[in-house]
């Protein structure tokens, strides 16, 4: 396991190299530089080339991404012009709303997409399963955005349940902070509740008719263990895959979703950070989620062989 666990960590070292360098060219194949976005079209020459030799951009590549690599192993992604804050600080602040969304909203997505899954397995070709394949491909094609203006609606400004913009940390009691997400999170999850379903029905399906569910049943055990633990089991490592990447997904792009419901998540941020040209931010934003998406997948990897022992860690 541990040295399983170290291949999959060094195997992500290129993959983060190539990231590095793609996320530093965000700043540096800026026409003009970072001073030039930061400063605006407005300023002259004589400005943009003084803030580009402040922030270092006037030396060669090489030079300048090796400078920024070692201040980012040192916890130094550079400051927010506009924030007035570090760029990490910034990322810290607007990570915990975008996380307690995503996980929220991920809670939801596996609780409606789970049991129909399941049930569009179990009654493959019937008018149910017909009816929830239908279903699905609806919420896949659904755009996230109309699915969240129609819940802001309806529980918003129709039944007045819920609360449809803002929003409230958890230090203000969990309540509070639920409420303010309930409705963002549902429009998200639904979506991704759509793709799960399907995901689901399909690993399902591929081994509801294998020899040992055969076996299973003419032991005379009752249909619901066979389909929940027999089959659901051996499932679970193609659904565990879906979920994690529904998982990423959900961490790296509620950049729509935050700003309908105005939470101050890293969607958010990120929307300000181009509004503004804050260029640093957005360089630090792309390197994060990366990153977080990266080590998601990770832990999908390493979950593998707690949810089906047959799988053995290391081999390809």
């Amino acid at each position: 396991m541990l040295s399983y666990l170290i291949k999959r960590i060094l195997s992500l070292i290129p993959v983060m190299f190539v990231v590095s360098v793609v996320v530093f060219l965000v700043v540096y194949l800026i026409p003009g530089g970072p001073a030039t976005a930061l400063l605006g079209l407005e300023a002259t020459q004589e400005q943009i080339a003084a803030l580009n030799a402040e922030l270092g951009f006037d030396r060669p590549f090489l030079v300048q991404y090796t400078d920024w690599l070692v201040k980012v192993f040192h916890g130094d992604w550079g400051d927010s012009f506009f924030l007035q804050q570090s760029v990490l600080e910034a990322i810290r602040d607007a990570f915990g709303p975008t996380l307690s969304l995503a996980v929220l909203a991920q809670i939801f997505s596996l609780i409606i997409a789970i049991p129909l899954g399941i049930l569009a397995a179990y009654k493959r070709g019937t008018v149910t399963d017909i009816a929830l394949v239908s279903i699905s491909l609806l919420g896949i094609a659904i755009p996230g955005f109309l699915l969240s203006m129609f819940f802001m609606l309806f529980f918003g400004l129709y039944l007045k349940w819920l609360p449809v913009a803002g929003y409230a940390a958890l230090s203000k009691g969990l309540w509070e902070h639920l409420r303010y997400l309930i409705l963002p999170a549902l429009s998200l999850g639904v979506v991704q509740a759509a793709y799960i379903t399907r995901m689901t029905r399909s690993a399902v399906l591929d081994v509801l008719y294998q020899n040992y569910i055969r076996t299973a049943r003419s032991k005379g055990l009752r249909e619901r263990a066979v389909v929940l633990v027999y089959a659901l089991k051996n499932a679970a490592p193609t659904i565990l895959t879906v979920v994690g990447q529904s998982f990423g997904g959900l961490v790296t792009g509620t950049i729509v979703t935050e700003t309908l419901f105005t939470i101050p998540g890293l969607g958010m941020l990120t929307i300000s950070a181009i509004t503004r040209r804050d260029v640093f931010v957005i360089q630090g934003v792309v390197l994060f989620v990366t990153l977080v998406y990266v080590l998601v997948n990770l832990v999908v990897d390493i979950l593998y062989g707690l949810v089906d022992p047959r799988i053995q860690l290391g081999r390809k």
